[in-house]
């Protein structure tokens, strides 16, 4: 199988991803929401242990979708998918350890882990989409903590928000490729969504 087959295998099993940041963009807003009204340490809880639930919840949505919700056994592209998947619990702890020393800096490192592991995806499913998302979670949690610490208490909502967002244009590549298969690779690198 070559890589692009194996691409269109993925944005079509996953629906071009969306589903990922949908349940993304909840999580991260009740670790916002634990870190604004409970404690930082209620926030790096939710965020770590939300963040291992991600592909199950968003397997759910897929399933309800009808259709399939898993790349069948032995597909190329399911190691690079479980790699950049590890990548993230392993780097929260990174972010959990510094959010003990400096509170304020747990969310915004958060979203630097968390953007990273998003740029896997432009391979993973062959859309620059992912490239922009990663792009723009690393620069709001770089700028909250080097260029406006202002923002830190609010970084946690505005990845929600960039998470939220996000579903939307993953989404409608998908159904674009589905609709016009024959233009796959349009669809799939998402540059006629303007992204």
């Amino acid at each position: 199988m070559d890589v692009e087959a194996a691409q269109r295998d993925v944005r079509r099993v996953y629906r071009g991803g969306f589903s990922g940041p949908l349940v993304s963009a909840v999580i991260w807003a009740a670790a916002a929401a634990a870190y604004q009204w409970v404690a930082a340490a209620a926030a790096m809880t939710v965020l770590f242990i939300g963040g291992m639930l991600i592909f199950p919840l968003s397997s759910l949505i897929l399933k309800a979708m009808k259709g399939p919700a898993f790349l069948p056994k032995g597909h190329p592209s399911i190691a690079l998918a479980m790699q950049s998947a590890f990548t993230v619990p392993l780097g929260l702890l990174v972010a959990i350890a510094l959010g003990t020393l400096a509170p304020s800096l747990f969310l915004p490192a958060s979203l630097i882990i968390v953007g990273a592991h998003y740029l896997t995806f432009i391979s993973l499913y062959g859309m620059r989409l992912y490239g922009v998302l990663a792009g723009v979670l690393v620069a709001v949690g770089a700028a909250a903590i080097f260029v406006v610490p202002a923002l830190r208490g609010a970084s946690g909502w505005i990845g929600a928000a960039v998470l939220l967002v996000s579903a939307i244009p993953l989404f409608v590549s998908h159904r674009v490729e589905a609709q016009h298969p024959d233009s796959s690779r349009v669809a799939g690198d998402s540059s006629h969504l303007g992204l």
